[in-house]
């Protein structure tokens, strides 16, 4: 590549996002990353895209909202253009409800998503019957349904940016230097490397394990039970996960904790007994001190730029946090929402 207008270091889910939203706005891009393409917590494999309840609505979660509502187009046209699939459909997500408050509740929040998603999805009370096979147990015999909540393949959609950005003409490295405008998507050592480098604690890492079951249920919804995501994907296989530890010695093996979320996954859904498990996978997700994610520029660089943060929900939003930073490299128009913003 003669010059470059754009570099992302750090090839996860935000860093091949940002460069694919501005490549598609004409910018020439490289991408590095000493690791590879999702080598990190992004090479996971939950994919749970699922929205925040719909009540005391604020900011952020109006903005995942629009994200998750993009998210069907921005990856029908990466598979368009680069040929592979990440995984995505929405195909809802069903939760148990507990007793005769968390009914009152969730009937309460129905009428809130009523109003704040405008009917581009739906938040209802069914009964357990009505779910059909695969669908956790229930103790008061209903059930939530959203059909807002979608699934996602973590590792095929990191091959599904790379073989778009690779066809479209960027360049994606394991060493190369600076050049142009710089985005530093790192994951959880990045936020560690903010930290030190603005001497207050900006974010850090909590790793999380997870499962794959061979279970084949590909039209199914996903379900979350007792803080447990349930996804059952397109090529035969349910994810289980996942743990969430703040403090932890190896970021990348799993231990007891990771078999006892195969087994609370067998509690809840009678459909699961018995299904093999195939693979077990740990990483570290980068976790921003206010909880959102953080983009912006990267206070006393001139011409570095910060994206990071995304924590458990930044599969989800990923395509209007793209969509934002390229307006900000490329036409300095800073739409960064307040709660988002990174500040010295």
């Amino acid at each position: 590549m003669a010059s470059v207008d754009v570099t992302v270091r750090g090839a996860g889910i935000f860093g091949l996002s940002v460069a694919w939203a501005c490549l598609r706005r004409g910018a020439r891009v490289r991408v590095v990353d000493p690791y590879g393409p999702g080598a990190g917590s992004s090479g996971g494999v939950v994919g749970a895209l699922a929205p925040h309840v719909p009540e005391y609505w604020n900011e952020k979660k109006a903005f995942q909202l629009d994200s998750l509502l993009m998210a069907a187009a921005f990856w029908a046209e990466v598979q368009g253009t680069g040929g592979v699939s990440a995984g995505y459909a929405r195909t809802g997500r069903l939760q148990p409800v507990a007793d005769e408050h968390a009914l009152t509740l969730a009937r309460d929040r129905a009428a809130g998503a009523a109003t704040l998603w405008q009917g581009r999805a739906v938040w209802e009370v069914i009964a357990q019957e009505a779910a059909g096979g695969f669908a956790p147990l229930s103790p008061s015999g209903y059930l939530i349904r959203d059909t807002l909540t979608a699934r996602i393949c973590p590792r095929r959609a990191c091959d599904a940016l790379v073989a778009a950005l690779e066809v479209s003409g960027a360049e994606i490295v394991t060493e190369a230097p600076d050049a142009g405008a710089v985005v530093w998507a790192t994951g959880w050592q990045g936020l560690l490397d903010l930290s030190e480098d603005l001497g207050r604690k900006i974010g850090d890492g909590v790793k999380g394990q997870a499962a794959l079951l061979r279970f084949a249920a590909p039209d199914a919804p996903q379900l979350f039970v007792d803080g447990l995501h349930i996804v059952p994907h397109a090529d035969g296989t349910v994810a289980v996960g996942s743990t969430s530890e703040r403090e932890f010695d190896a970021p990348d093996t799993t231990d007891d904790q990771c078999d006892a979320l195969v087994e609370r996954a067998y509690a809840a859904v009678p459909a699961l007994h018995g299904a093999a498990v195939l693979d077990h996978w740990a990483g570290v997700r980068p976790r921003a001190r206010t909880r959102a994610p953080l983009l912006g520029a990267w206070p006393g660089r001139d011409g570095h730029f910060v994206l990071n943060g995304g924590f458990k929900i930044g599969f989800g939003m990923a395509p209007k946090l793209a969509a934002i930073m390229a307006d900000l490299l490329l036409d300095g128009r800073d739409a960064i929402p307040d709660g988002f913003r990174l500040t010295a």
